[in-house]
């Protein structure tokens, strides 16, 4: 059994925010209210590799904030690698649809399980854990810290081991019978067979519903829980900010990619032969932007329904990482660098106060 050791004195620090155009990225904080939680977990002599998750619904600043980790990781001699957990930015071509990071706003921070896959052919969750886990392997090899940035609850988990993928096989002839059911008709099947897994998928991504159907219909039981044990030690940081806030970057960040060219991305996909039933189950911006391409919604008809969707989304993305109650919930990036900071068991060099100025020209995902 591991021996655990409990700090006997527990110091609380407050440090001075930088100031920022976001009011919840800059503000005084006392962290008394989340070291106490991160001390008296303790600290055991497992030598787990060691790991930090950064998670939270669209549109929250999970992208910045890893690249904001990694940066100040190299400034204080520790080196580290981004792996994105994201079911579309697996995707080649579908970058402003989903806010897919530019070589420049990587700062030099190298990322992985970004652009490994042709939008022609689905890229299943196995497929993705296999080659995350080879990516985590590779970064940890090279002694560096692997950072896992993304807003997929279920990506998350398979690449911190969490998750156990079920073995199902495709069912062929499953699949044929349920894909002429109507999304609603799908969800309402799965919202009666696994509760559970209803509030947190997409209810109107046909491909998803059918597969979680498929699953549950050969197993004969729900998609299995998530797991105790994960070969990592994890840091779990939620982004979290107030609704009105999200609200509005949710709907700055769609008209911004408008004007960037979201919808001619979309023609230039239809044009390389990607089918109207391929851009439906790639969901939100690609599924509503083809109904407007197709005739079926006007232009501000379809970003009004868009935005909304988004929205139901990101909820969605948040009652999935409620659950997980090891995720640390911050709304500064200065909160997210000191449990980072105390994670790795780094030195403050003696410091009470560190300033970090947020910056970013565009609402990352």
């Amino acid at each position: 059994m591991n021996k655990v050791s409990t700090p006997l004195e527990i110091r609380a620090y407050t440090y001075k925010f930088a100031s920022s155009t976001n009011s919840s990225w800059g503000y005084d904080y006392n962290y008394s209210k989340i070291w106490p939680k991160l001390f008296l977990t303790g600290s055991t002599t497992t030598k787990k590799p060691k790991i930090i998750a950064v998670v939270g619904p669209n549109a929250s600043g999970k992208s910045t904030l890893g690249i904001k980790l990694a940066t100040w990781l190299k400034r204080h001699g520790k080196s580290a690698e981004i792996i994105s957990a994201d079911s579309r930015q697996v995707y080649r071509g579908l970058d402003i649809g989903t806010g897919k990071i530019t070589k420049r706003e990587m700062r030099g921070v190298p990322h992985h399980l970004i652009d490994v896959a042709s939008p022609q052919r689905i890229f299943s969750v196995a497929q993705f854990q296999r080659l995350g886990k080879t990516a985590i392997k590779k970064t940890l090899a090279k002694n560096k810290i692997p950072i896992i940035v993304g807003g997929t609850g279920l990506y998350v988990n398979a690449l911190l081991g969490a998750y156990a993928l079920p073995a199902v096989k495709p069912n062929f002839a499953l699949r044929k019978k349920l894909e002429r059911e109507t999304t609603e008709s799908l969800y309402k099947k799965l919202l009666a067979l696994d509760p559970e897994r209803a509030k947190t998928i997409d209810r109107f991504n046909p491909r998803r519903l059918v597969r979680a159907l498929e699953i549950v219909l050969t197993t004969k039981k729900p998609v299995p829980p998530l797991g105790k044990s994960s070969p990592y030690e994890v840091l779990k940081i939620g982004v979290r900010l107030p609704e009105r806030e999200l609200k509005n970057r949710i709907h700055e960040r769609l008209y911004k990619r408008v004007r960037a060219g979201m919808i001619t991305e979309v023609q230039k996909l239809k044009k390389q032969g990607l089918s109207s039933k391929r851009l439906d189950a790639l969901g939100l911006e690609y599924r509503f932007i083809n109904y407007y391409l197709r005739g079926l919604m006007k232009k501000a008809e379809m970003l009004q329904a868009l935005e909304k969707a988004i929205w139901q989304y990101a909820k969605r993305q948040m009652t999935w990482f409620k659950r997980d109650k090891e995720i640390h919930w911050i709304s500064s990036p200065q909160a997210a660098i000191a449990l980072a900071q105390k994670f790795l068991r780094m030195s403050s060099h003696g410091n009470n106060r560190t300033k970090i100025r947020i910056k970013s020209n565009r609402a990352n995902s």
